[in-house]
């Protein structure tokens, strides 16, 4: 027995209430949006910009981290340590690693 949503996807684009109520009012991801609404990532991507629906900026993913002065987070790292400070933002230290060398590379 196939799962229902296995095989192709559905042709016909959800509508502007179906992936607001998923993607802007329930805060799901894209990816998590367009398994629900039985459509890929990129056709999802697609539909919410065909309703003018503005994607989440990346930095949301990184629990506030850009919003944190790169001199700060540094400074904190010296004083705590790597692992303490990631610790204490709740993230993983290589997340903040990767942040912080991102940030640098701006």
């Amino acid at each position: 027995m196939k799962a229902p949503n296995a095989g192709r996807p559905r042709l016909e684009r959800p509508s502007k209430a179906e992936i607001e109520a998923l993607y802007v009012r329930a805060r799901l991801s894209l990816r998590v949006t367009a398994e629900i609404l039985g459509i890929g990532k990129d056709r999802a991507a697609r539909t919410l910009a065909e309703y003018g629906i503005p994607r989440r900026p990346r930095t949301t993913r990184r629990g506030g981290l850009a919003d944190i002065p790169l001199e700060l987070l540094e400074a904190y790292v010296k004083a705590e340590g790597l692992r303490a400070h990631a610790r204490r933002l709740g993230v993983a230290p290589s997340t903040l690693r990767a942040h912080i060398k991102a940030a640098r590379r701006a």
